[in-house]
């Protein structure tokens, strides 16, 4: 439906309080709730889910070291309002609303990791057929970085956070403090996804993939998913109003299926400080940037120069982009508040020290396809090197140890894949000839492996792998034993069935167990 652009103002998110703080631990308790909220001036209020009523849901601020408890409580109907496919991972049989929390990026035990067969409902948790607390534990002992929470129920995810439940969550730490960056007013968290909506102001979401069979389940999953409308902080197309000086924003791309590739119509640059995992080791300057799904980048931008100025963020869609297509405009910055007060931030060139885990020992190299086939009703059924959820762990890294992961792409298109628990690097990627591979199956280079961007060499929990290509990362597995996933970001790839189990072995173990 057409909707005018940049008549709503920016919501800035609310930062959650604690029900409790001392030295030891802060505590919060999160509520899941059905609630309505206006996403658009001229649309009828949207039933969504969110945490504490929110959409995005409440940011939780915390510091480097300070331990962080947080109740996940489940208060949401017992039916859901978007199409469920109950032909999939035995979802007819289990409860209909189910929901379990991931915190995105953080180094947390296999109990607080949010594990997609560690779903609750009203009143219970489930993990197989034992019982668990609802209070998940987040120690947050890595570097300051931008996460954020979603929801991770075993094959209702692209529903659950499509639905509205995902949140954004900082770290700070003290050398990042020391920098003299732009901060409080002037650090504005940015989350961006799409949405599509029926007349009355509902979540539009498809039932059937497009040209369905016959014989298809109904309703039944759909390969991808992409919206009509950019939503940010849950408004479509808001306008920012900003001083004529330097602000920092920490973006995350929370589309279901969605990739970006960012740029301003000014022609000014962004300033890189930061990715997944917290700062980079230095700025990077930019004319555009790509964000996949579930990527986050850490940025300044400087409108000292642009006073009186309307800017606008945009959508790079590339060359066969259809003119017409409203997904071109993301926001829109208006240069039009007074100055309040001299700008004394800067843009540092060096920002923090980043060990190469190269020189590590390597316990294990990985060559790990991304595959793609048809189930049985002849949809798209999308592998993790030919395996499907329930086939027997096959990756169990030791504890502490370092390990090499090659995602080989021979799909025809590219996947954000996510390790849990790690922060990885980026080695490379390496074109090869995928005709070739179709044909004989034998892997083909067609040429020499591409170091990552300067602002794709900090800490990483998910990567692009494009298709055609191998592309290398390298991680050291901890600091915990235990059971995690790793998975294709495409929500709708990850519910079928793109996601496999992976698990953290303790050192004692033999090698049988590798």
């Amino acid at each position: 439906m057409n909707l005018m652009k940049f008549v709503d103002r920016l919501p800035l998110m609310n930062t959650a309080k604690p029900e409790r703080k001392s030295k030891n631990e802060t505590y919060y308790e999160v509520q899941m709730e059905e609630f309505y909220q206006k996403l658009h001036r001229d649309l009828r209020p949207t039933r969504l889910w969110g945490y504490d009523r929110q959409f995005p849901g409440p940011l939780i601020d915390v510091n480097r070291g300070e331990r962080t408890q947080v109740k996940w409580i489940n208060n949401l109907p017992d039916t859901h309002f978007l199409p469920i496919d109950r032909s999939i991972h035995h979802v007819a049989h289990q409860p209909e609303v189910r929901t379990v929390v991931h915190l995105h990026g953080s180094e947390t035990r296999p109990s607080s990791d949010g594990y997609p067969e560690a779903w609750f409902t009203k009143g219970f948790k489930e993990v197989g057929s034992s019982f668990e607390s609802e209070v998940y534990e987040y120690p947050n002992h890595q570097r300051g970085s931008t996460l954020w929470y979603h929801d991770h129920a075993m094959g209702i995810t692209r529903l659950n956070v499509y639905a509205g439940l995902a949140g954004m969550y900082i770290i700070r730490d003290e050398k990042e403090s020391l920098l003299n960056l732009p901060k409080v007013d002037y650090e504005i968290p940015l989350m961006i996804l799409d949405r599509s909506f029926n007349e009355d102001g509902s979540l539009f979401y498809p039932t059937q993939p497009n040209n369905p069979s016959e014989n298809l389940p109904n309703p039944s999953i759909t390969p991808f998913f992409l919206g009509d409308t950019t939503l940010v902080n849950g408004k479509a197309w808001p306008y920012l109003e900003v001083e004529p000086r330097k602000y920092r924003f920490r973006l995350v791309n929370a589309s279901n299926t969605r990739a970006y590739q960012l740029h301003l119509d000014s022609g000014q640059s962004f300033y890189q400080i930061g990715s997944d995992g917290g700062l980079l080791q230095r700025t990077v300057k930019v004319k555009k940037f790509a964000i996949e799904p579930a990527e986050r980048v850490d940025f300044i931008l400087d409108f000292s120069k642009h006073e009186g100025e309307t800017i606008i963020l945009k959508n790079d869609l590339g060359a066969n982009a259809d003119p017409d297509d409203d997904m071109g405009d993301v926001m829109q910055f208006k240069v039009n508040q007074r100055l309040q007060g001299k700008d004394n931030s800067i843009i540092p060139k060096n920002l923090s020290h980043i060990s190469s885990l190269r020189h590590n020992e390597i316990k294990a190299l990985r060559n790990l396809k991304l595959t793609g086939s048809t189930d049985t009703y002849g949809r798209p059924l999308l592998l993790l090197d030919n395996k499907t959820w329930s086939a027997p762990v096959t990756e169990k890294p030791r504890l502490g140890s370092t390990e090499i992961w090659s995602f080989i792409n021979v799909t025809g298109f590219s996947h954000p894949i996510h390790i849990h628990l790690v922060q990885f690097q980026v080695l490379d990627r390496r074109p090869f000839d995928l005709d070739l591979y179709n044909q004989e199956g034998r892997i083909v280079y067609t040429g020499a492996a591409i170091r990552p961007k300067p602002n794709e060499r900090g800490w990483k929990d998910t990567v692009s792998a494009p298709s055609a290509q191998i592309t290398r990362v390298i991680a050291r597995f901890g600091p915990y034993t235990g059971d995690y996933v790793w998975h294709c970001h495409i929500l709708e790839h990850e519910d079928y069935d793109m996601m496999r189990p992976f698990t953290v072995i303790d050192s004692k173990h033999s090698d049988d167990d590798k």
